[in-house]
């Protein structure tokens, strides 16, 4: 009921918002955001300016963006994460009814997520809004016209991290796993990624201060701050940060040969069996990997979710890929499992990835996104370990092979896993 209560309230607000994008209003340029995740009170240094260009700490995510005037009343913005940039163009501005403040409200729409806040005098003040959460906000903050994503200072020489990293993460638990960290490094500036088994941790940007390094990444889905001390013994020891309820510890010890098992290893067929399932799409008709439009033809199963950057980053490839390299012969479909337990929510949210993303495969509803349920959902696999996962059968539905998870384009393996496809696909075709 609280939770309902939740929604209803965002929505009314959300109602209250006049359009009023003023070219004054918001300037144009760079911005410096930050989320802040121990929901920490504010300490007042000087004026809301100077709060967050000096307030840092090792629970404040930092990440950069512009506003961009499309004409003299509409605008979007662009997040930066290294050399990534994300488009949001789902922005309202104008006076909020309750509260008598210039309000902008930035909406990720795949994502289900929000920015919602109170704008005065180049500065942001609100929080980002996790709709499929119950209850579940970060505070955030900005100010224009800073383009330094970490401010903070440093004069003392410079260490040099640059390099591969062989990782553990949950050290000590249960849930212990490797990475490989792939950092690149120009004076200060430091960006790169974590790769793990299921996929990786995007593209992250930071900084280099005293011995310690500082990754953070934004991209409307999730939120990413990596912290890490360079030790003594020459072993990076730090900690994680997805949002305001995970923490772990880390530690990284420098190798350039460090490398992860193949994502072919990961997931098994259980038999020979052919594939068979039949689920409703995103419009509620059945399909079945058994109709007359999939005879004859090799599929491309790729079981996913929408609200999965590294699925997002796998349905580009899938959809670049197949538009370079027609194949009459192969037929792409996408599974989906959803974080909603209400089928009609989770279909809507497939509809809006399909329109998005401009697909003309079928996107499927699996399911619930938990792994066991997804996993029985498709008895011919040992497990899903991991979304995204993507299945290659021959025309028979016999499954050839299963890659788990998927390094997008902020990895160096991302033109090895093209050329790797491209292969698999091409002995399938040549197959008789």
């Amino acid at each position: 009921m609280v939770r309902y209560i939740f929604f209803v309230l965002l929505a009314i607000l959300a109602g209250c918002v006049e359009p009023n994008t003023t070219f004054e209003k918001i300037p144009p340029g760079i911005w410096r955001g930050v989320l802040l995740l121990d929901r920490q009170p504010v300490q007042k240094y000087g004026d809301d300016r100077d709060i967050v260009k000096k307030f840092e700490t090792d629970s404040e995510l930092p990440f950069n963006f512009e506003v961009v005037y499309d004409n003299d009343s509409l605008f979007h913005i662009v997040i930066h994460n290294a050399e990534e940039r994300i488009k949001v163009t789902d922005i309202k501005f104008g006076r909020d009814k309750a509260t008598a403040k210039d309000t902008v409200v930035i909406n990720f729409p795949v994502y289900d997520t929000q920015i919602r806040a109170i704008y005065e005098d180049g500065v942001m003040e609100g929080d980002w809004i996790v709709n499929y959460k119950e209850n579940y906000s970060i505070p955030f903050k900005a100010v224009h016209g800073v383009s330094e994503r970490f401010t903070l200072v440093d004069n003392d020489d410079i260490l040099d991290f640059s390099g591969k990293w062989a990782c553990t993460f949950e050290i000590g638990t249960e849930d212990e796993y490797q990475a490989v960290g792939v950092l690149n490094q120009e004076k200060r500036k430091l960006t790169g990624t974590f790769l793990t088994e299921t996929g990786d941790y995007r593209f992250l940007e930071g900084k280099v201060v005293k011995q310690k390094i500082y990754l953070s990444a934004f991209d409307g889905a999730h939120a990413f701050l990596f912290v890490g001390k360079m030790m003594d013994d020459k072993k990076i020891s730090g900690t994680f940060r997805s949002g305001s309820k995970y923490t772990t510890n880390w530690e990284g010890i420098k190798n350039e040969n460090a490398a992860l098992r193949s994502a072919y290893e990961l997931t098994a067929a259980k038999n020979n069996d052919p594939l068979n399932f039949t689920f409703e799409n995103e419009s509620g008709v059945s399909v079945s990997i058994n109709d007359p439009q999939y005879t004859e033809k090799i599929k491309v199963i790729q079981i996913m979710g929408t609200w999965c950057p590294n699925c997002m980053d796998e349905t580009i490839f899938l959809k670049e890929y197949f538009a370079k390299k027609p194949m009459d012969d192969v037929a792409v479909i996408s599974i989906g499992f959803e974080r909603y337990k209400d089928d009609e929510k989770s279909k809507s949210a497939l509809k809006r990835f399909k329109e998005r993303m401009n697909i003309s495969h079928e996107v499927l509803y699996g399911g619930y996104y938990d792994k066991k349920e997804a996993a029985e959902k498709l008895p011919q696999l040992d497990k899903i370990l991991s979304y995204p996962t993507l299945v290659i059968a021959d025309k028979n539905n016999r499954i050839i092979k299963i890659h788990t998870g998927f390094s997008g384009p902020a990895t160096p393996e991302y033109e090895a896993f093209e050329t790797e496809f491209d292969s698999i696909l091409k002995s399938i075709r040549n197959t008789k």
